[in-house]
Formats: C-alpha cells, sequence, structure tokens
C-alpha cells in the first residue's frame, strides 16, 4: 500500500479519536456509596440536590464528613441550612493529598458553591486552607477572625483532574450560616422576590388570579418556580392574554410552576418529559428540559425558553428567571412544522412552444407537528468572585458536563478519517 506506512497511519487515526472520547463523568452518590462511612452525608447530598450540582462539575473537591461529624451537623437544622453548609465544602478547584502541602506561601483562599449562589456576602463563600507545622492541613472559613477549625483527615478518591474526595475533621462554619431561617409560607415573600427580580407584571398575575395562594400551599413540600421577566411579555407573537378565561390564565400561570425543589443543578440533568403544576394526566402540561454546557433551555412544544438565573435556592424553594413566556401546546396549539421544498423534476429545458409547469402548492398547514428543540448554546452567568470569574453565579451552577457538541465532532472527524484510507489504498 502506497502513501504513509501503516503505523503512522494507525498513530494518526489513533491521535484523531483522542479528541473525540468524551470525559467520563462523575457521580458523587456512586463514589461515596463504596464508603458506608460517609453514607449520612451521601444522603444529605441526595435531598439537597446538590449531587446534581456537583455531578455536573468537571473540577472540584468534595470534602467528606464522617457519619458522625455529619449528624451532629444536621441535627434539628432545616435542610437549606444543611445545604449551605454542605455548599461550603465543595471547592471549585482540585485539591489531592499532595497539592495540600504544595500551597504557595502555605496558605490560599478557595472559592466553594456557597460563593457562587450569591446569597454569601463579602468572602463567606470562600474557605481558607493552611499548611500547618507537623503535616498538618487545616480548613475555615475566610471570614476574618474564623479559626481552623477542620483539619484534612485522609484522601478517598481521586479522579484526576476531575474530582477528589477528601475527608475532613469537622464541618466549616461561616459565620451566621447556621441562623439562616428555612424558607415557608410564612416568612418568604414570593412576590417581593419576584418585583426584585424584574418579575413584576408575573408577580402581579399571580396575585390577581390567586395562584400565588396555590404557590404558598405547594411550598411545604416543594415548589420551583419558572419566573418570565418583564420583557418576555412584552415580546413580538406574545398572545393577548386579556382574551384568556380566568380558567386558562390559572392553567397558564400554573404551567410556570412545579410541585417539587427542582434547582438548576437538577434541571441540567433532568431526562424525559417534566410535569408541571398545570399538570392533570398523562402528557398533558408538561416540559421537556435540554442543556449546553452552562445553559438549560425549557421546550414546550409551542416554544422555548433559557433558564436565566436563580432567584431563591433554598429547599423547598427554588425561583428561577426565564427568557419567555412559557407557552403549552394545550392552549396555544403546536408549532407548525415548515413546509418541505418541492423536490426537482427532471424534465427537458422548455421551447417557446412549451407551456411553464403547474407550480407546486405547499402541503396544507392544517396538520401541525411541534419542530424538534432547539439546541441551546451556554450562556456564562456573572461573576461570582474574583477568584470564581469564570464560574456560573448568576444560576448557584457550574461550567461541568460533557461538551454536547461531541457527537458532531465525532462525525467530522470519523469522515475525514473514512476519506484518509481511501487514499492510503489508492495512493
Amino acid at each position: 500500500m502506497g502513501g504513509f506506512p501503516q503505523p503512522t497511519f494507525f498513530l494518526l487515526f489513533l491521535s484523531l479519536s483522542i479528541f473525540v472520547i468524551p470525559s467520563t463523568a462523575h457521580n458523587i452518590t456512586e463514589i461515596l456509596s463504596g464508603f458506608p462511612e460517609y453514607s449520612a452525608m451521601n444522603d444529605y447530598l441526595t435531598r439537597t440536590k446538590l449531587a446534581d450540582e456537583i455531578n455536573t462539575r468537571e473540577t472540584i473537591t468534595c470534602l467528606v464528613l464522617p457519619n458522625s461529624a455529619m449528624s451532629a451537623l444536621a441535627a434539628n437544622k432545616p435542610l437549606s441550612v444543611v445545604k449551605n453548609v454542605l455548599r461550603l465544602l465543595v471547592l471549585l478547584d482540585y485539591y489531592d493529598g499532595a497539592k495540600l502541602h504544595q500551597i504557595s506561601k502555605g496558605t490560599t483562599l478557595t472559592t466553594t458553591l456557597y460563593q457562587v449562589t450569591g446569597d454569601a456576602h463579602g468572602n463567606l463563600g470562600f474557605v481558607n486552607i493552611t499548611d500547618l507545622k507537623g503535616g498538618k492541613v487545616g480548613f475555615g472559613s475566610a471570614a476574618p477572625g474564623s479559626k481552623l477549625d477542620s483539619t484534612y483527615t485522609k484522601s478517598v478518591k481521586q479522579i484526576p483532574y476531575n474530582i477528589s474526595v477528601l475527608e475532613i475533621s469537622a464541618p466549616i462554619i461561616a459565620p451566621g450560616i447556621l441562623t439562616a431561617p428555612a424558607p415557608s409560607a410564612a416568612d418568604v415573600n414570593i412576590t417581593q422576590k419576584l418585583e426584585k427580580a424584574g418579575c413584576k407584571t408575573f408577580a402581579s398575575l399571580l396575585v390577581s388570579s390567586g395562584v400565588l395562594k396555590m404557590f404558598e400551599s405547594a411550598l411545604d413540600k416543594g415548589l420551583t418556580v419558572f419566573a418570565p421577566n418583564d420583557e418576555a411579555f412584552k415580546a413580538a407573537g406574545v398572545p393577548d392574554l386579556s382574551k384568556l378565561t380566568n380558567a386558562e390564565l390559572v392553567t397558564l400561570l400554573q404551567y410556570h410552576a412545579l410541585a417539587r425543589y427542582n434547582p438548576f443543578g437538577s434541571l441540567k440533568t433532568a431526562k424525559g418529559p417534566i410535569s408541571t403544576l398545570a399538570t392533570n394526566g398523562a402528557g398533558k402540561y408538561d416540559l421537556t428540559v435540554t442543556s449546553a454546557g452552562d445553559s438549560v433551555t425549557l421546550h414546550t412544544g409551542v416554544d422555548s425558553s433559557r433558564v436565566a438565573s436563580t432567584v431563591v435556592d433554598d429547599p423547598p424553594l427554588c425561583i428561577l428567571t426565564v427568557d419567555n413566556l412559557l407557552l403549552p401546546s394545550e392552549l396555544f396549539g403546536k408549532s407548525p412544522s415548515p413546509a418541505p421544498a418541492p423536490e426537482p423534476v427532471s424534465s427537458p429545458s422548455p421551447t417557446p412552444s412549451t407551456a411553464p409547469a403547474p407550480a407546486v402548492s405547499a402541503p396544507s398547514p392544517s396538520i401541525l407537528s411541534p419542530p424538534a428543540p432547539p439546541m441551546a448554546s451556554p450562556e456564562s452567568g456573572p461573576a461570582g468572585a474574583p477568584e470564581a470569574q469564570s464560574e456560573n453565579s448568576s444560576t448557584g451552577s457550574g461550567s461541568g458536563g460533557a461538551d454536547l457538541k461531541a457527537p458532531a465532532l465525532l462525525k467530522t472527524l470519523v469522515a475525514a478519517s473514512a476519506a484518509f484510507v481511501a487514499w492510503a489504498m489508492l495512493s
């Protein structure tokens, strides 16, 4: 065979293949399931949905607590408080045992998931890591005057440089983090938070329709709200809501909420249709979700909307803003598919005596079908802190997850490789 020798060709093909092999995603709950001494923390990572957020990050370090320390932390505390403390134990950088002892100048501040939520004031979302004398490494809050109350105990699991799991002796406590009240219908002003987030029109409709009381009733068991911003109601193509009956308006507003706590990180891992408060039967008034990088898009069958930011993320309540009004197909019909172009007909070139062919009419638009959900492009959120400017703080989400463009790249490289093989064989 002419051209490149076979060993050279094989190495070239192997080098091309490396680029299309997707990175292996980690699963923190599966990792910890092999260590019963961390079963209590594993349970709380699942209950708070924090595991979903961890699993979407590409580079991360989880500081885990033995069962005794975790049980003492969670005793008599609301789930929202426990989640914030656990967020402080998730570092947005990769640290293993060796790196802990090689910290420049012996001490550093590192960003955590708590910092990128936007709820941490100042540097309360940072953790101080200090290489102490005698081979010990201490951990503490970055708040001025905080003590290094926790120490590195041992390494649990590493997938360089994807995820590292390290055991520490005690939780890291930022000032005031244990005294935050749990959200409930009694002390959470949903309309006030919506108005502050630029969703005044949506808040007004919730009040006037009575749907706000439905949201408050569902709050204790879990509630997620997708709140369209004020500009969404002014966008071109938005139906005239004044023409809806009161029952239709109530259904439309219920369609913008889920009867469970489902934060941004969980949406990124959602598969299949998800039911809403308006769902009253199988396949009715549901949503589908697609994600690409840090972007999450909701699809209704009529339109799509990007999840823009997180307003509240405290179990059992999550409020997220969306760019567009969510229009259920059950109320507004399905989006029509584009009419297919007429196929070309082979025929002799027309002569002056030949009559022109009759025009091909488009199919009747009376039969409509929903389009395939569009693939959203990644959006980056506002920076949370100097060290975390590359993180998506607007949603409290990470820059994790496999690159969804890999299939397209795979097709291109496979086609190129096939062409190369054919050329090499003919050479």
